[in-house]
């Protein structure tokens, strides 16, 4: 078993979602971040609980060489898109999509399954596979 489906057990097992870990360094500071999601939104103590759930974990099979700090939170409103299940989920939200051919593409996530993506523009209906999408993420016209 995995360090990520360890992780993903222990998360489900508090009754949330795990969306994504990211490795960062920010200063001088290693961070393993692990997001987590609920239909229901996420709070500060269910964080707290699942950090408390995967930090023995973590201890077994450290992630990241040396120190380092672990953050759990949600993955907030404007949400990076990595899998499929990330661009399902998002269905109906405002995206924008960076791809292959680095064109910026900004609509409405209208469909999403396991292989490509359909945005309404201003232009109409794009599809877009996977494969030929760099970057997408969630935004609110605020």
């Amino acid at each position: 078993m995995t360090l990520e489906e360890s992780i993903q057990i222990a998360v489900e097992g508090c009754g949330v979602v795990l969306y994504d870990i990211a490795q960062l360094k920010e200063h001088s500071d290693n961070i393993y971040r692990v997001y987590i999601a609920s239909k229901d939104g996420i709070t500060l103590e269910k964080c707290t609980e699942v950090s408390r759930m995967i930090s023995p974990i973590l201890d077994l099979d450290e992630p990241m060489h040396g120190k380092y700090r672990l953050e759990v939170s949600s993955p907030g409103v404007e949400r990076r898109l990595k899998k499929p299940a990330h661009f399902i989920g998002s269905i109906g939200s405002s995206v924008r999509i960076k791809d292959i051919a680095t064109d910026k593409i900004e609509g409405v996530l209208k469909d999403a399954d396991e292989t490509s993506i359909v945005i309404t523009t201003e232009n109409g209906d794009e599809t877009l596979p996977y494969d030929e999408i760099l970057a997408a993420a969630t935004y609110i016209n605020w």
